[in-house]
């Protein structure tokens, strides 16, 4: 693949001989810098991770996103603090237009679409290109395409996906490149299916070369549509709408982008163990879907671990690593005196929350008994202080609630903060100075997550529901804390308040007592937690597991 790129887009470095296979990766968001604002969360970070190995290893693969004008969006706050929505305009120089442009049909209209290129040399990732509609000769709805990822209006985002998938399968023409292997990280890309099609001819020549992850561990998460106004939308680039149904098996209405995205790909994959036996059970009453196996997730060590804890912990020096981790506190502590006005103390015991706000992740679980959490953070015996932070979709309103609630009630505790503008700098920051990392979905609702993975990395400490990657790392008492599993059919309220008494349990009976008053039992738990997170979680090992198992 980056041998056939054009000599000003190929990768500085020499194939290895183990990943020769011509891979293209789409992706809806690639997190590959604070810098570059075109990602939301998890996804992106995975994502960028991904790149960031395959480039450390030299591997034949290149990446294609969207240039997202407004990126997400920027997490701000209004006059009375609640939470606000900001789209802004991002300006990035140091990208380079490719010169290609090429049109999408979107609606039956052409959308003029322009690439640009990121050099690896700048983030230490492999060739990416990002597409853009934001150009001349697109009037404004046109231009509108690329403004903001995940738009909340259906036409808008079924553009964005057709953009990304026939728009990014143009783009490889372009380049005059053949890969072996279209990778589809989430089924965004789809429509990249059928432009397949109609170049090769048949549905099996598009299995031979598609392979797609999926990252959603419940059926109604995944991204349904009105086949007719998919049809209407070009989605499916001029095939007779009866011939869509014969190649993908979709005889009602409701067409199901995961479920095409299985039966158009001769491989497919969930991102941890359970992930994958969740998605085999969820998938397995439909006809004609491929395999399903499974690739954990994992984060790239070296953007993600601070070099000189990592130093430690090859050293297996437990106090140094004790003593950087009060260093690292320093940085994080003058964004929350910047942020919310508190001065936190290096010495005592951070907890944090941090990742995308979403409800089912349960954000505001230890909040949930008043009583109980108002002991916790007043006593003095054992200190605690907790951070939160997360940006929730910018049309939650239940999850933009939570975290405005959080906010609010953090006005009652000097030792409790919720911080705005959770993107890769603040995430960076906020592992390297916690000292616990709270985890608390609803177990069967998280796919993988990766946040604890480097939070583990810059020596926190995972304190987790037993869901995702968690349960392929976690020995507990050992290298972490785990919130026994409550029965699976109680109701929902029982559910939540056995979890939130098992979590103060824990927090309150083990880990302030083992970190105040047994220092060298936590800094050994330290140790073992972050070697074994950096033993199978890093993303040269899943980078390289694609090519095993998948490519």
């Amino acid at each position: 693949m980056i041998s056939q790129l054009p000599a000003a887009f190929r990768a500085p470095y020499s194939i290895d001989d183990r990943f020769k296979k011509s891979v293209v990766y789409f992706s809806m968001e690639i997190a590959a810098d604070q810098a570059l604002k075109t990602y939301s969360g998890g996804l992106g970070f995975l994502a960028g991770s991904h790149m960031k190995s395959a480039f450390e290893l030299n591997q034949n693969l290149i990446g294609i996103s969207m240039l997202w004008k407004y990126g997400y969006y920027d997490q701000v706050r209004k006059t009375d603090n609640a939470m606000d929505v900001q789209f802004r305009e991002k300006l990035y120089f140091f990208l380079q237009d490719t010169g290609i442009e090429f049109t999408v049909d979107v609606a039956g209209r052409p959308v003029r679409v322009r690439a640009y290129y990121l050099d690896p040399k700048h983030f230490q990732t492999v060739p990416l290109f990002f597409l853009t509609s934001d150009i001349d000769g697109n009037d404004g709805a046109a231009r509108a395409i690329s403004y903001r990822l995940y738009d909340n209006d259906t036409r808008m985002k079924i553009a964005q996906c057709m953009l990304l998938g026939t728009g990014g399968a143009k783009l490889i023409d372009a380049l005059g490149a053949t890969p072996d292997v279209y990778h589809l990280n989430e089924a965004h890309a789809l429509s990249a299916a059928f432009y397949l099609y109609q170049k090769l001819g048949s549905a099996d020549e598009i299995r031979k070369r598609m392979v797609f992850t999926t990252h959603t561990p419940e059926e109604a998460g995944n991204e349904k549509h009105d086949i007719h106004l998919l049809n209407e939308m070009s989605f499916f680039g001029g095939i007779p709408l009866d011939r869509v149904r014969e190649i993908t098996g979709i005889q009602d209405h409701v067409f199901n982008h995961s479920l095409v995205a299985l039966r158009l790909s001769r491989l497919s994959n969930g991102v941890s163990r359970l992930h994958g036996e969740v998605s085999r059970q969820m998938w397995g009453r439909y006809e004609g879907i491929c395999p399903i196996t499974h690739v954990t997730n994992a984060q790239n060590q070296r953007y993600w671990t601070d070099p000189a804890i990592e130093a430690a912990r090859l050293a297996e020096d437990a106090q140094a690593i004790a003593a950087r981790k009060i260093e690292l506190k320093r940085p994080l502590f003058r964004i929350v005196a910047d942020q919310v006005g508190k001065l936190f103390d290096p010495n005592v015991l951070t907890l944090v929350w941090a990742r995308r706000f979403a409800t089912y992740k349960r954000p505001d679980l230890l909040t949930q008994d008043m009583e109980r959490f108002t002991r916790l953070l007043n006593q003095t015996k054992y200190p605690v202080q907790i951070i939160w932070a997360g940006k929730p979709y910018p049309m939650d309103g239940g999850a933009t609630d939570v975290f405005n609630h959080l906010y609010y009630l953090s006005h009652l505790f000097p030792n409790m903060a919720v911080l705005t503008g959770y993107e890769l700098a603040l995430s960076k920051l906020i592992k390297d100075g916690a000292d616990g990392w709270l985890n608390t979905p609803i177990v069967g609702r998280e796919a993988s997550g990766t946040s604890g993975m480097t939070a583990a990395m810059n020596g926190a400490v995972n304190i987790s529901t037993n869901d995702g990657w968690v349960r392929e790392f976690t020995k507990p008492g050992e290298n972490s804390f785990l919130v026994p599993e409550a029965e699976p059919l109680l109701p929902d309220h029982v559910r939540d308040e056995q979890d939130r008494d098992n979590l103060f349990d824990l927090i309150e009976n083990e880990i302030l007592p083992m970190y105040y008053d047994r220092p060298a039992d936590w800094q050994a738990m330290v140790l073992r937690s972050m070697n074994d997170v950096n033993a199978f979680f890093g993303a040269n090992r899943m980078a390289a597991e694609y090519y095993e198992k998948i490519y």
